[in-house]
C-alpha cells in the first residue's frame, strides 16, 4: 500500500520547480519583482509624506501613468519611468543580473 507521501509527485520539491514546470516561472517572477517595486514606491512615498500627485508632478508625467506604475497587479514597467521615479525621489535605481 503506498503511503499519501509516496502519492505526491511534488512533495519535497521546491515551488520554483513546480512553476518551472509549469511554464509560468518567468511570468511569476517578473510580476513579483514589479510588487517588490510598487511596494517600495508606496514606503517611500509614505515615510517621505510625499503624495502621488506630487510625485507625478516631479516626474512630468500624469497620475494615470503614476498609478500604473504604483499598480502591482500591472506587469509593465520601464526602465525609464523607474529611473524617473527614482531620480524625483533623490534616489537611484540598481538593476542587477544574478545567477538563476
Amino acid at each position: 500500500m503506498k503511503t499519501k507521501a509516496s502519492q505526491n509527485a511534488h512533495r519535497g520539491s521546491d515551488f520554483r520547480d513546480f512553476l518551472a514546470g509549469e511554464g509560468i516561472l518567468p511570468e511569476v517572477e517578473v510580476l513579483a519583482l514589479k510588487r517588490v517595486v510598487s511596494l517600495q514606491l508606496q514606503q517611500i512615498l509614505e515615510q517621505e509624506h510625499v503624495t502621488k500627485t506630487e510625485l507625478a508632478s516631479r516626474m512630468k508625467t500624469s497620475r494615470a501613468s503614476l498609478d500604473r506604475m504604483l499598480d502591482p497587479s500591472n506587469p509593465s514597467l520601464t526602465v525609464a519611468s523607474l529611473g524617473k521615479a527614482a531620480a524625483a525621489l533623490g534616489r537611484k535605481v540598481e538593476l542587477r543580473f544574478v545567477p538563476a
